[in-house]
């Protein structure tokens, strides 16, 4: 009885075979680590530098918000 295909023992020792498994290797490590780096928060560069054109002090119409904190969202227009 017959339960799936077998490779004589030849065969793991081929150029082939070699160039197959080393594809196989590099290809399961790329995608190991796309998966990890998508697990972690993506980073900007413009969160560790300073802008140029960013102003130093609030122009809210709360003054003592504090520099960066997020703007109050508009009223929302009528329908």
């Amino acid at each position: 009885m017959i339960t799936g295909l077998l490779l004589p023992h030849e065969t793991l020792f081929t150029d082939w075979f070699g160039t197959l498994a080393a594809f196989v290797a590099v290809n399961t490590v790329m995608y190991v680590t796309l998966a990890i780096f998508k697990i972690f928060p993506r980073l900007y560069l413009t969160d560790w530098l300073r802008r140029r054109n960013a102003r130093s002090e609030t122009r809210n119409i709360h003054p003592d918000a504090p520099i960066g904190a997020p703007q109050p969202r508009g009223r929302r227009p009528r329908r």
